[in-house]
């Protein structure tokens, strides 16, 4: 029998808790929610051997980076909308860049909402909804004022020095073609290093309270801009455009090509085209920056161990891929497909998760890690199981979708709608209207035989189980709501 006196130090260990509340690690945790627009998943976590992202890189190998994530629509505002709602485009009606998620939802409580209603300072500093880049940077864009107690829109040099940026297609706005400047001054006088800035001061104000906080950057949208030296990091001798095979676009449908580039790399030829790609490469390495800055402050500031940081990009980017596909606003891996990095306090599993998710995920994932309620309604589910154990058994499969306007290649408008499971991508254009793909990833990894073009036996019967498993999430029906079709 032990003696009595060993209870002794539970009893004032007790008592201290008692007196002085608990430790600084049963708090609630804090959240740095980090976007980032138009990024690919160019970075070195993702096997890309060409980007230099330390930062990035270095919280994935200690968080949990899931390798395979997937928006639910490809362009800025539908996939901001999902990621902040929860809710699927279908459920929100939003497939284009002018209309708002609460035409539909008005009363939805959006996720930094639900943070408030728990107790949180939400904070927005730079693009976590959709902006119109690069005109509005500066103002609220299309933001949801009830999502937070503070906005910030910081305005840097390139916004000033836009009368300097080179634009390989002078038909189209900066906004929306392959254009670049390799800026001189610093990073800070940028605006995403402003926008690093003022969310570090937010972090100083507030490390003894509870935050949510959105910082979002807007590199590597176009116009690429970021200083000389983050172009130099990357030679365009050490630069290459993506391989596709002879004939690639033969099996694609019609439909499956954005409308926004319709021609191979919009008729370029490969010395600009590498040039746009190292200007690209230039803005994720200055964000990556800026991101470490955010990192470093958190340790600086003793917060880290109490933050859970969220690292996410609307959507992926093509660089080229199929034979000159650029930007997004397609079904294909490399825009479906978007870099999701989660590390949560205290994990005790760290590094790369294979397993299929999906950007409806976000939204439970950091409520359940924060202990935050959340709303009965939402699409995703959470990833804790996953950051517990990235070989969990999950069976997740990926919904992503897109809108075509009518136009000289399509008579009306049609509506894309993709599922990726494990091993397979299946898309229809319209219930397969305008065309049906399929793709095995363990054969195909990029996308190059469409096996939904005489397809055998096998393929009929996966196109079949995926079609009705990818009815249950998306209805592949033309929108019924106000469409801008010049928006699309």
């Amino acid at each position: 029998m032990k003696p009595v006196h060993s209870a002794l130090p539970v009893l004032c260990a007790l008592v201290v808790l008692l007196l002085h509340g608990a430790p600084a690690h049963a708090a609630k945790p804090n959240v740095l929610f980090i976007a980032v627009d138009d990024l690919a998943c160019t970075l070195g976590c993702y096997g890309d051997v060409v980007a230099k992202s330390p930062n990035i890189d270095r919280l994935a190998a200690e968080g949990t980076c899931f390798r395979r994530a997937y928006n639910q629509l490809p362009l800025c505002n539908p996939t901001r909308a999902s990621v902040m709602t929860g809710l699927r485009p279908d459920q929100i009606k939003v497939y284009d860049l002018d209309r708002h998620f609460r035409d539909k939802v008005p009363d939805v409580v959006t996720l930094s909402q639900a943070f408030q209603k728990a107790g949180y300072f939400t904070a927005r500093v730079g693009k976590i909804y959709h902006y119109n880049v690069p005109a509005a940077i500066g103002t609220d864009g299309f933001d949801d004022p009830p999502s937070w107690d503070r906005t910030i829109n910081p305005k840097g040099r390139d916004k000033a020095e836009e009368a300097q940026i080179f634009n390989a297609e002078p038909h189209r706005q900066i906004s929306g073609a392959l254009s670049w400047l390799a800026a001189e001054g610093t990073a800070q006088e940028q605006t995403d290093g402003m926008v690093a800035t003022e969310a570090i001061k937010i972090m100083h104000e507030k490390k003894d309270e509870p935050f949510f906080l959105g910082v979002g950057f807007f590199r590597p949208h176009t116009p690429y801009v970021a200083p000389k030296e983050f172009f130099e990091m990357y030679p365009l001798d050490s630069l290459r455009l993506p391989y596709a095979p002879e004939n690639d676009r033969n099996d694609i449908p019609t439909a499956a090509l954005a409308h926004n580039c319709p021609v191979p790399n919009y008729g370029l030829d490969e010395p600009t085209l590498l040039k746009a790609t190292q200007a690209y490469y230039a803005c994720v390495s200055m964000v990556d920056a800026q991101i470490g800055r955010l990192l470093s402050a958190l340790n600086e500031l003793g917060i880290a161990e109490n933050t859970i940081v969220v690292f996410w990009s609307d959507h992926g980017y093509h660089l080229g891929e199929h034979d000159g596909i650029w930007q997004k606003r397609t079904l294909f891996e490399q825009a479906a497909r978007a870099p999701l990095i989660v590390h949560a306090p205290g994990q005790k599993r760290q590094g790369a998760c294979d397993r299929i998710v999906e950007f409806v995920d976000i939204y439970p994932t950091v409520a359940d890690l924060a202990g935050v309620e959340t709303p009965d309604n939402l699409a995703g589910r959470s990833l804790r199981r996953l950051i517990n154990n990235p070989h969990a058994e999950w069976n997740g499969q990926a919904i992503t979708q897109v809108l075509r306007p009518a136009d000289d290649r399509l008579g009306e408008m049609v509506m894309g709608c993709s599922i990726r499971t494990d091993r397979y991508r299946y898309t229809e254009w319209s219930d397969g209207k305008y065309g049906v793909e399929l793709y095995d990833h363990h054969t195909d990894p990029n996308e190059f035989h469409n096996l939904a073009q005489d397809p055998d036996e096998r393929a009929q019967a996966v196109m079949a189980s995926l079609r009705i498993k990818l009815k249950k999430k998306a209805s592949g029906k033309t929108p019924t709501v106000p469409v801008n079709p010049a928006r699309l």
